[in-house]
């Protein structure tokens, strides 16, 4: 069987710049702004890293305020959602590429919890 670990995880929050610095400033974690996906994103030490998405944003899902997605690694994103599907999940977003980064898609569990899936480059084609 195959490591799946938790590899990103994205806040939802109003301004994602402004969140930046509250977390930023609360746990001393590295902020860093995107400004090609203008995307903020953090890495705390010792754990992994993520971003702040814009609440009600022109993303390719919808982010609610209360709602943090977790991403879970993975080496073939196909074949889990295809064992999302199997196991009476559902797939929310299907695989997308991210130039010269890799691959994400999310699912939906039974219950309708999102999780993303994400796959770096050279991990599939």
């Amino acid at each position: 069987m195959s490591n799946h670990p938790i590899v990103h995880i994205e806040i939802p929050a109003k301004k994602a710049g402004e969140a930046g610095k509250f977390y930023g400033d609360l746990f001393g974690w590295k902020i860093e702004a995107d400004p090609t996906y203008n995307y903020v994103q953090f890495q705390a030490e010792g754990g992994p890293g993520g971003g702040f998405v814009e609440v009600g944003g022109s993303a390719p899902i919808p982010y609610k305020a209360d709602s943090l997605l977790v991403y879970v690694g993975t080496d073939d994103i196909d074949a889990t959602l295809a064992k999302v599907e199997a196991l009476g999940g559902k797939t929310v977003l299907p695989k997308t590429e991210i130039p010269q980064m890799g691959w994400w898609a999310v699912f939906a569990d039974p219950t309708g919890n999102r999780v993303g899936l994400f796959s770096g480059m050279g991990q599939q084609g």
